[in-house]
């Protein structure tokens, strides 16, 4: 393989491994905070402890997302120093605000939190776990609107053969940012809410602390149901953005072939992109592809044959990550529905209880296919229709590029383990008895 194969291999690997802890320390970070924020308002010591259980197994999680994070960030200047050149001054500046900002401010406050139970006064302790997970929700932000700007490039100039920036507020105000944003948060947000609602599960059927992990389940159950559904509004929205900044990638997703109005969408397909036609199309819904794209059953969507071969992205992976990822939102619109059904008393659901802990996997899964979705329906730009990405790697030889991504998938491998091993621990264990910890 070449260095540009490698390179993209080794910037997969990082992204793939970074989001492994991004969501759950976003999402635990918010549900912590509520947790403490409830058992100060109403004297319920039970929150207090749920607090910290869980903000124990964001700490464990938090400190991996922060190494991965440092690595995934260096690359830019390793493997695509060209990319980095060319769209630095854009780029670089978003990067800058996110980590002088608010991962300092971030980082800051987890300290007092987790160094200060029963030093600060308990309303200041409160506070700067709530401003960590502002923190925290900010940092995305700088990190996707970056994202975004390379899907959608706004507010920019070519000046010198490079991208200059002249209006900021373009980019960071713009739709897809916005967008791009919200749905991503709400697939964090979902992850960690499967997350609460299987390890309280967990405990439930073991009848270990049965009050606790009850309101744990309560107020996950309703913190589920309503991302799952946002994330279906969010990416609903989604569709009418890509219809006109990148037909391409909609098109790839569902693997539309053919410009057209009152187009369909296909419940069953199987793309044969060869051929550049359907092998499987079956099950039509009348005109919902258009009204997706265009909210006008009548709209027009463009089909793959609108672009040149080397202007589309590859059609397999994009259209079955993006089918399976819809497909797993639906799942945990039941699921969610399911638990909320049964909160008042989940113990009388052993069913449900019993399938939670194997639905933690899951969002982490749909996480990774929307990236995949992303990033690969993007392909072959790595700034949308401005430079494309054999014009962004760095001049190194393919073996030094190999034997980095050598190194890290062994780091990462090690890295995760100690993680999830820890995650597996201090959950199964559960909290400190009370009146300890």
């Amino acid at each position: 393989m070449n260095t540009l194969t490698l390179s993209r291999i080794q910037f997969a690997v990082a992204t793939y491994f970074h989001f492994l802890f991004v969501p759950l320390t976003m999402g635990l970070s918010i549900l912590t905070a509520i947790m403490e924020t409830l058992g100060l308002r109403r004297g319920d010591a039970d929150y207090i402890r749920m607090a910290k259980f869980w903000g124990k197994l964001f700490l464990i999680n938090f400190a991996l997302g922060v190494v991965t994070g440092i690595t995934l960030e260096f690359q830019f200047g390793t493997n695509w120093s060209r990319y980095s050149e060319f769209v630095g001054d854009i780029f670089g500046s978003l990067l800058a605000i996110e980590a002088t900002v608010a991962f300092f401010l971030e980082s800051t406050f987890i300290a007092v939190w987790f160094f200060g139970w029963k030093k600060v006064p308990p309303k200041l302790h409160a506070a700067a776990i709530w401003l960590v997970a502002i923190a925290s929700t900010v940092s995305a932000f700088w990190i996707l609107a970056a994202n975004a700007w390379m899907q959608n490039p706004v507010g920019y100039t070519i000046r010198n053969g490079r991208a200059e920036l002249t209006d900021f507020w373009a980019v960071v105000t713009q739709r897809y940012a916005i967008l791009k944003f919200l749905h991503t948060v709400v697939g964090t947000y979902i992850l960690t809410g499967f997350f609460v609602l299987g390890v309280s599960a967990w405990h439930l059927l073991r009848k270990n602390e049965v009050p606790l992990f009850t309101k744990s389940f309560k107020l996950a159950a309703v913190w589920t149901l309503v991302f799952s559904l946002a994330a279906a509004a969010t990416g609903h929205m989604s569709a009418e953005i890509l219809s006109m900044s990148q037909p391409a990638k909609l098109a790839a997703m569902e693997s539309h072939w053919n410009t057209g109005r009152n187009v369909p969408m296909y419940l069953i397909v199987w793309p044969d992109a060869a051929n550049e036609r359907n092998v499987v199309q079956a099950w039509p819904v009348p005109s919902a592809l258009s009204f997706l794209a265009t909210y006008s059953l009548d709209g027009e969507v463009k089909g793959l044959k609108e672009f040149p071969p080397e202007d589309r992205p590859p059609v397999v992976p994009v259209f079955l990550s993006f089918r399976a990822m819809v497909g797993l939102g639906v799942l945990f619109i039941v699921v969610a529905v399911w638990a909320v059904w049964v909160r008042s008393n989940p113990l009388d659901s052993p069913r449900l209880l019993k399938l939670l802990p194997w639905m933690i996997p899951l969002p982490y899964l749909a996480n990774q296919l929307g990236w995949t979705v992303s990033e690969i329906g993007r392909q072959p730009w790595i700034v949308y229709g401005v430079m494309r990405t054999r014009d962004g790697v760095s001049a190194v030889p393919a073996g030094q590029v190999l034997a980095t991504l050598i190194v890290f998938l062994l780091l990462y491998g090690l890295l995760g383990a100690i993680d999830f091993y820890l995650l597996f621990k201090f959950a199964r264990k559960g909290p400190a008895p009370a009146g300890r910890g």
